[in-house]
């Protein structure tokens, strides 16, 4: 793959730094009550249109056929939503002692909190060939972070409600009236929730980079980057293992499912939920700072893995499909 073509993959990713840059340079244009207005165009018109841009995506029929895999999803929940965030409270007992930046490592906490995709799990998921298994529950997700907010859950609730759940529900309404359009010509969803999103990060480091009273020291930065590859190799890891064990019932297809969906957050869904969440917090853009190095690193390593586990997979389902084979009878 050349460059220039791998620059073009991987657009969003160069385009969270490119925000990020411009938000360094001219901070004034995207503070709040600035000529952008976040707290109107941000808070409800983009977060809004990324959950609509949702419901129009999301096929109805093939979500149904992948709740059967009831087992499977048990597992991909109980890891994403009580596990991983538990596993990483512990952790950060012990790293609170430390003179990591205490904002980051609140950043930590939210990405434990955060689900898997509905994008770059799926993505990896069909590039070796294995099962979709993915539930998001944004309430659980909204209850877990909801403790650590200033703003009240009563209203963290009905914002929520208004600019996820009610454009999410249109969005499914509209794509029944216009179900064969969308199939023919194809819309690029993922591009245009990709280019909202930026916005709403963008609008964040300008809240940041406007209060001269907010530090990011680099010891700090470069031990979460550090933190965050290590929590998902050994998160990868630990699910492999699990799923694979002798006394399993997954398939192999289901474990490539289970490593890849179990370990991997939403960007999508996190920052507008964390804007919501922490709505106040001057320290918003330090919170985010961990989902935003998670995403590219969840891509790279398991854009690195892919070949690996296709490979297992193929040879496993290989031996599998040997030993059910009935024996030939033996000829006397």
């Amino acid at each position: 793959m050349g460059l220039l073509e791998r620059l073009r993959k991987e657009w969003f990713i160069l385009g969270i730094v490119l925000v990020i840059a411009v938000a360094r340079l001219e901070p004034g244009v995207g503070v709040k009550g600035g000529p952008l207005k976040p707290e109107i165009t941000i808070t409800y018109i983009a977060v809004s249109a990324i959950f609509f841009n949702s419901g129009l995506s999301l096929k109805t029929e093939e979500l149904t056929s992948a709740l059967m895999h009831v087992k499977l999803h048990l597992f991909v929940q109980i890891f994403t939503l009580v596990f991983f965030p538990t596993a990483i409270w512990v952790f950060l007992q012990l790293l609170s002692i430390t003179p990591i930046n205490e904002w980051l490592l609140k950043g930590l906490q939210t990405v434990g909190c955060m689900p898997p995709p509905v994008s770059s799990a799926v993505i990896l998921t069909k590039a070796v060939g294995g099962n979709e298994g993915i539930v998001i529950t944004p309430l659980l997700l909204l209850l877990f972070l909801g403790s650590s907010s200033s703003v009240p859950f009563t209203s963290i609730f009905s914002q929520l409600f208004m600019t996820v759940v009610v454009p999410l529900i249109i969005g499914q309404i509209v794509r029944r009236y216009i179900k064969d359009w969308l199939e023919r010509k194809k819309p690029p969803f993922g591009a245009i929730s990709s280019c909202v999103l930026l916005m709403i990060i963008y609008t964040t480091f300008c809240d940041t980079f406007a209060n001269p009273n907010i530090d990011l020291d680099k010891f700090s930065l470069i031990i979460i980057v550090f933190i965050i590859f290590s929590v998902q190799m050994s998160f990868m890891f630990l699910t492999f293992l699990f799923s694979t064990r002798n006394s399993s019932t997954f398939t192999p297809a289901d474990t490539v499912a289970i490593v890849f969906c179990s370990t991997h957050k939403s960007l999508t869904l996190g920052i507008p939920m964390l804007k919501i969440v922490f709505a106040g917090y001057e320290h918003l853009s330090l919170i985010s700072v961990p989902l935003l190095i998670y995403h590219p690193a969840q891509i790279l390593l398991g854009s690195l893995l892919v070949p690996t586990i296709k490979s297992w997979m193929v040879s496993r389902q290989k031996a599998l499909k040997l030993t059910r084979q009935p024996k030939a009878p033996v000829k006397v």
